[in-house]
């Protein structure tokens, strides 16, 4: 029987480069803004072309593309623009792209990423996917820097390829990934990647330990709640990165309003960073040794469903008031922590969570919330996102807030008066003790309603990069 979703994972666009030519493939000149052509472009007529970045213009057998000012934003642009033209019926089956003498590894990066994920698509339809270039060649001018470039474009294929498995998770529909589907699904990926182990844990074995957080969250959906655990490495610092998973949100007691509930297939789209970024790292064997955590549950109306007012107790002892059911992503990821805490002995804790809605208000759809007491942390997260093309603002962790998270009946209360999302992290710093954190709120750039750059309508994948190149920079 034919599944009723895409397979997982997505296959992406492929880059090889080289310092040749092939005969009757066609070629991509690049233009800057201007326009100003590289090597190739002898004879194009230029008068309709700006160079603007991500202008992609047919000329015959040849194609130009333009990269802008060559910032890096500029490349990831232009290389999602170039898949999405060399697209329909007329699409050729590859394409060869004359880069600039000043190409380097970071620009080569850049506009891989945009050639890789720019062509992304998850649709579930009974008919045929339109037709898509399937490689590109990148066409050095100096041979010298072959192997750098190459280099450079392996890891960004890498880094696109974690992002498009965490969009592909957060995509599937929910009919159809259930706390079992995303724990299974990650497993079977994570089985056929060396050094990396995956171990699925269910509802009885939460209950004998102690997650009440997941347990409660869960309890509402005939659909059971699982705990992941994904183990890569065993020497080098040790870092954990704790995902929600929350595989759909109806708000439970607290119901969501109509309006928008459809997208909260995505609500484990943190989950989905962290499996993705675990399979990233093991796949470019880096020396370290990282963890993903991923509590996953399906937040649904019953009458088992958790209630506000109840008192749950996490795992570790701590206790918990609910004071509104659709708070549930702190209620399992305080689960998590507090085992990272317990068992694991992290050097560094990362938890990343489409966490609330006040932080779309805050720094809108494309830029990520940082938080953390740490100022080296918080730097390190930032300067990791850069680098990939990922925005991230930290965020403070006010005192005056602090005393917010006490409870009279309970050691903590789950939705502390104050700015929404600084007191969600307040909560959170209580259940990772000592050890270095940090937070990331990605309820904004998690999802997007329209292209941009190599951003496609739906689950983008936002923050697998980031937790990537943290890892990798923990490694060297």
């Amino acid at each position: 029987m034919a599944s009723t979703v895409p397979s997982v994972p997505t296959k992406l666009v492929d880059v090889e480069v080289a310092t040749t030519t092939r005969r009757n493939v066609p070629a991509v000149v690049l233009a800057a803004t201007g326009p100003a052509l590289g090597p190739g472009g002898e004879g194009i007529d230029v008068s309709d072309l700006t160079g603007k970045a991500g202008e992609a213009v047919r000329h015959d057998g040849t194609w130009t593309l333009g990269v802008g000012t060559g910032s890096l934003a500029d490349y990831r642009a232009a290389g999602a623009s170039l898949v999405r033209a060399l697209s329909g019926e007329d699409a050729p089956k590859t394409a060869d792209v004359l880069l600039t003498p000043d190409f380097d590894a970071g620009k080569v990066r850049a506009l891989v990423l945009g050639v890789a994920l720019g062509g992304y698509r998850f649709k579930v339809t009974g008919e045929d996917a339109p037709k898509r270039v399937g490689s590109l060649r990148l066409v050095a001018s100096d041979t010298g820097f072959e192997e750098v470039l190459t280099s450079a474009a392996l890891k960004a294929h890498a880094l696109a390829t974690a992002t498009s498995l965490a969009r592909d998770l957060a995509n599937t529909p929910s009919n159809v990934k259930d706390p079992r589907w995303l724990t299974t699904t990650a497993a079977r990926l994570a089985d056929k990647v060396d050094g990396l182990s995956a171990t699925v844990r269910d509802e009885k074995w939460l209950a004998q330990q102690g997650f009440g957080g997941v347990l409660a969250v869960g309890g509402g959906s005939a659909r059971p709640p699982r705990f992941l655990e994904l183990t890569y490495g065993t020497t080098g610092p040790h870092l954990v990165f704790v995902g929600k998973g929350i595989t759909f949100d109806t708000g439970g007691i607290s119901v969501k309003p109509a309006d928008g509930m459809h997208l909260m297939r995505t609500d484990m789209a943190g989950g989905g960073a962290v499996i993705a970024a675990l399979l990233a790292v093991a796949r470019r064997q880096l020396p370290i040794r990282v963890t993903g955590l991923v509590p996953c549950a399906e937040n649904h109306v019953s009458g088992s469903a958790y209630r506000p007012g109840d008192v749950v107790r996490h795992y570790g002892g701590a206790t918990t008031e609910v004071t509104n059911t659709d708070a549930e992503g702190r209620m399992v990821l305080a689960d998590a922590l507090a085992y990272a805490v317990k068992n694991l002995k992290p050097d560094l804790v990362v938890d990343v969570a489409t966490l609330t809605g006040a932080m779309k208000v805050s720094l809108g759809l494309r830029t990520g919330g940082v938080f953390s007491s740490s100022d080296e942390v918080a730097a390190q997260v930032v300067e990791a996102g850069a680098n990939v093309g990922e925005k991230w603002w930290r965020m403070p962790l006010l005192e005056e807030h602090v005393s917010a998270v006490a409870s009279e009946i309970a050691d903590y209360k789950q939705c502390p008066p104050g700015p929404g999302g600084v007191t969600a992290a307040l909560f959170l710093q209580k259940f990772a003790g000592d050890v270095p954190w940090a937070h990331l709120d990605i309820a904004g750039p998690a999802r997007s309603e329209k292209v941009y750059d190599e951003v496609v309508a739906g689950a983008t994948g936002f923050g697998a990069r980031t937790l990537v190149e943290l890892a990798e920079k923990y490694s060297r």
